[in-house]
């Protein structure tokens, strides 16, 4: 049967328009979305072309919203690097000129925009059942060209409507913007989203405000931030100044985009008129708003939209570039592409408070981030000024750190994860280690069979089940009752921008370099030396105790050796050291005790230092000197990107899988007998045979300020005054710049999530009978804070987790064959 005949008789016409140029992509044409042009290439040599060059490999279908050829982005980057190795189809909205262009037949129009890469366009009469007609294109073509194995690949949800029933090998819903959020978004886009969300194999979202909304939608979603072809944008230097650009006067602020409802038209206008010495050059075809209403000016100029081959030549002839985006839903979640664009061009980038650019580039000082239109110009004004070496080697090593291509090759090996989530892994006993490739995803369904189950998605299970899958080859089942990964370390960003601890502070700090050097696996680090400060008499004062402390609380000049004798004078010397507050009247005297730690002990724990033990009040230090830092340990830091992401790279293993929001109970039944690691309240584990072991628990007010700064240091302790007992502002914690500021307030109290075992006799003697129970168990290692009821640092609980981890392989494997283990470890993909 030939090839062009029957999709003719068939209503479907097919006409080839060859490889498109930079050039033709800018015509008016293009602009006002409509791009038909044709050859003399008859139908038949086109389809013979595309079928031929197929040998039954997997193909990708994208269905976009987005006309290939209006502007270079995201699709048109991702779709090219992946038609390097396979037919890539990107199927266009319809055109609905079917009435105008021929007899009312439906269509598909085909173009070559490379030797693998084609572009569909449907065109419709405005009668009919639409659906339909575009199933019917599709499969048609589908048919004719041998399209058997494929992945399918969605950037609307609205085209699901009429590709629900195909049988792709994987499906992807690649979220790059919030559509719902942008002018003209058809109602039912949210519902099309949740079945999108349904059938969807991986997500991946544009920039990381989209990941934080849509990550509890869906089980496998994945951020990948806009991306950049440094060279290209690098090209511009030195080349002949753009003919339209060339008479426009310096300095120069320019814009390249879609000018529609993301514009912000009037802080444009504003901005113009504040610095009417500054030339503003606007490129971009106008969408969806009317022209008319654009600022205008003698030093606003639009030069209509330009080819992506255009772009560096137009950049290098700028001394500023902009991103004026107004402040509403259609911007909410956007990850502008163009940052790293102007970024790699060398330009300094003044932009409104945009999430992603806030968070992705302004607060590591790359990009001037400006609220107002008054504020917007004098950020210009600064970034006319010569910009420093320090500054170009920070953007040079952020851009170092993405390409598209790196870009493509993550996204692809996630849609090689999910095509063989159902494959068994065989082969994995001791004697053979056939074990399966690492790089390989395995999402085991309900019902399927672990090595092991993990229960605690914190440092304890994370470790351990990163450990057990990558260390030891084994399939691990990992469960929290919460529905997030991270356990009390869990982060996110708030809505102002800001990376917030859902459950308090937690600083990381240790002398291991053991632990540092697993950790660092997952993370960067940032450093950061956390200090504190007590509101004790009126003053905020240094915390632990230090000679700084003693000397703005009493208004004196005393040296080490004074403070010494100073304190000396007031200590109480005590027969034996049992209690909290014998350990503090005994270091510091009953004066300071009442002042800095007694009530903020009752507060914290419902009870008297008299009732505790004294290793609640040792962990607090007395210093003679003037170092006001908390902790005093070798290695202080914070992950540069927070602990969730931390755990999420630790746990994306090909033999992990994690399940949120799941009860152990629920999950223990469907594998009996499995090995258990257990990191939950090991009182619960033995349903409260002795009844519960007793602790103190949290709630957390979070609040955000509108300014800049609220407190002098990360955290401020109220040992005295107001219910709660400290106040936390986290852009201490992770070095953000913005213009509000988001703190936490803690209520100690006696019900809730347990946090603090409190450490009375009475409560080690009922652990006991439980550990006791505990160490009974064959198959079950109890691990961490609950599970040992013990308060450990992070540090500790990592440290636990390890020596557990070589406890279990020693016991599993001999010792001559530990070398083999280690040795596919040291090559394991993590």
């Amino acid at each position: 049967m030939g090839r062009g005949g029957p999709n003719a008789r068939r209503g479907m016409y097919i006409r080839e328009i060859p490889e498109a140029h930079d050039s033709d992509r800018n015509s008016t044409a293009t602009r006002e979305g409509l791009y038909l042009q044709t050859t003399n290439l008859s139908a038949d040599t086109f389809t013979s072309s595309l079928s031929s060059s197929h040998d039954g490999g997997l193909d990708l279908i994208c269905f976009s919203h987005l006309r290939w050829h209006f502007v270079t982005q995201r699709p048109q980057h991702l779709l090219t690097r992946c038609a390097r190795e396979r037919r890539v189809f990107f199927w266009e909205e319809p055109y609905w000129d079917a009435d105008d262009n021929g007899d009312g037949t439906p269509t598909l129009e085909v173009m070559q925009e490379g030797p693998q890469l084609w572009v569909l366009r449907p065109h419709l009469p405005r009668a009919g059942d639409a659906n339909a007609m575009l199933r019917g294109l599709l499969k048609e073509f589908m048919r004719a060209q041998h399209v058997a194995r494929f992945v399918r690949w969605y950037y609307t949800p609205m085209m699901l409507s009429f590709t629900d029933d195909l049988r792709a090998e994987a499906t992807v819903y690649d979220c790059m913007d919030e559509l719902s959020g942008f002018l003209g978004a058809p109602p039912e886009l949210a519902a099309r989203e949740q079945e999108l969300f349904g059938v969807a194999d991986v997500v991946f979202t544009g920039g990381m405000s989209l990941y934080e909304a849509k990550r509890k939608q869906h089980g496998n979603v994945h951020a990948f931030p806009s991306s950049i072809d440094v060279g290209h944008f690098a090209s511009g230097s030195g080349a002949e100044e753009p003919g339209d650009q060339g008479g426009i006067g310096r300095p120069r602020a320019g814009f390249f985009g879609v000018l529609d409802e993301r514009f912000d038209i009037g802080l444009m206008g504003e901005v113009a008129r504040l610095r009417p010495e500054v030339q503003f050059v606007l490129l971009g075809p106008v969408v969806k708003i009317d022209p008319g209403t654009l600022p205008r000016g003698e030093n606003i100029h639009y030069l209509g939209g330009k080819s992506y081959g255009e772009l560096p030549g137009y950049l290098a002839g700028w001394d500023v570039a902009m991103l004026p985006f107004a402040l509403n839903e259609s911007t909410r979640f956007i990850s502008p592409t163009k940052t790293p664009e102007y970024l790699a061009a060398g330009k300094p980038v003044v932009s409104m408070p945009i999430h992603d650019v806030v968070t992705g580039y302004g607060r590591e000082g790359l990009v001037a981030i400006a609220g107002t239109a008054e504020e917007f110009a004098a950020a210009i004004d600064k970034a006319l000024e010569p910009q420093t070496a320090e500054w170009l080697e920070a953007v040079t090593a952020k851009l170092a750190g993405g390409s598209w291509d790196k870009t493509w090759a993550s996204m692809w090996k996630q849609i090689e994860l999910v095509r063989v989530r159902s494959a068994e892994v065989k082969g994995v006993g001791v004697a053979s280690f056939r074990l399966a490739p690492v790089s390989v995803r395995m999402k085991a369904g309900r019902g399927e069979q672990y090595d092991y189950l993990v229960v605690g998605a914190g440092f304890a299970g994370g470790v351990l089940a990163e450990r057990l899958a990558n260390g030891l080859g084994k399939r691990v089942l990992i469960v929290d009752k919460r529905d997030h990964v991270g356990g009390n370390t869990f982060d996110y960003l708030d809505e102002a921008g800001i990376l917030v601890h859902k459950y308090g502070p937690h600083i990381f700090h240790t002398n291991s370099t053991e632990v540092v050097k697993y950790l660092s696996k997952f993370t960067q680090w940032r450093e950061y030396e956390h200090r504190v400060l007590a509101e004790v008499d009126g003053k905020l004062l240094p915390i632990p105790i230090n000679l700084d402390t003693i000397n703005r609380m009493y208004g004196l000049e005393l040296d080490a050796a004074g403070m010494q004798r100073f304190l000396a004078e007031r200590t109480e010397t005590a027969t034996s050291i049992r209690t909290s507050e014998d350990i503090c009247v005994s270091r510091i005297g009953r004066e300071l005790y009442e002042k800095f730690f007694r009530n903020y002990t009752r507060k914290q724990w419902g009870l008297d230092p008299s009732e505790l033990d004294a290793s609640v009040a040792g962990r607090i230090p007395v210093r003679f000197d003037r170092d006001d830092r908390y902790f005093t340990d070798t290695f202080q830091a914070m992950p540069s990107l927070g602990y969730t992401k931390m755990f999420e790279k630790m746990l994306d293993s090909p033999r992990i899988t994690v399940r949120t929001s799941t009860n152990y109970a629920d999950v223990v039944k469907e594998h009996p007998g499995i090995k258990t690691i257990f990191t939950g309240p090991v009182d619960e584990f033995f349903d409260y045979r002795f009844g519960p072991l007793p602790y103190r628990s949290l709630e957390f007010r979070h609040e955000t300020f509108d300014e800049e700064v609220r407190q002098p240091v990360g955290v401020v302790n109220y040992p005295n005054e107001h219910a709660y007992t400290r106040v936390t502002e986290f852009k201490y914690l992770t070095g953000q710049t913005a213009a509000k500021t988001s703190v936490v307030f803690e209520y100690p109290q006696a019900e809730g999530d347990p946090y603090y075992p409190i450490p009375r006799p009475e409560n080690a003697a009922l652990y006991a009978r439980y550990k006791e129970l505990a160490d009974a168990e064959k198959n079950v290692h109890f691990v961490g804070r609950l599970a040992t009821y013990k308060y450990y640092n992070m540090d500790q609980v990592v440290a636990q987790a390890l020596v557990t981890f070589r406890k279990i392989r020693e016991a599993e494997f001999p010792a001559v064959e530990i070398g083999m283990r280690e040795g596919f470890e040291a090559s394991a993909t993590v």
